[in-house]
């Protein structure tokens, strides 16, 4: 390396250490979503399952949120209680299963568990309810 170099680097380690450590977050989110065993999809793949495969729209909100408005045909089974009620899905294990929560972020933790219940086709609501809100998909209110 140059002089002038061996300065630079000596003179702003501190921003190129912030540089160096926000790119490798940057670059980990990327790489960590595509190995990732939870298989995200939008609002427009979820409809395509939901016409084409009839999957199972899960519902992770707890019961304040779900009540407030729901995908249409959803059941509902708060996060917190998947592991304990997960058996009230057992009929539907040959369905994909399509995960979702305010905003996406919750339901991802519920692959596991549906996993571990016999669940191999799931899916998680990429933005959640405010996504399938935002793109101008029927809610259901009642």
């Amino acid at each position: 390396m140059s002089p002038a170099t061996i300065t630079f680097v000596n003179n702003n380690w501190p921003q190129i250490l912030v540089f160096v450590i926000s790119g490798g977050m940057l670059l980990w989110q990327l790489v960590g979503r595509r190995l990732s065993p939870t298989r995200e999809i939008g609002t427009l793949q979820a409809t395509r399952l939901i016409n084409s495969e009839d999957a199972l729209l899960l519902d992770l909100r707890e019961t304040k949120d779900y009540e407030g408005g729901r995908l249409p045909n959803a059941t509902h089974i708060p996060m917190s209680q998947l592991a304990t009620r997960g058996s009230e899905l057992a009929k539907y294990k040959n369905r994909p299963v399509i995960a979702y929560c305010d905003r996406g972020l919750k339901s991802r933790g519920a692959r596991g568990v549906l996993n571990k219940l016999g669940f191999e086709k799931v899916y998680v609501l990429e933005g959640g309810m405010r996504a399938w809100r935002s793109a101008g998909l029927p809610v259901d209110s009642r």
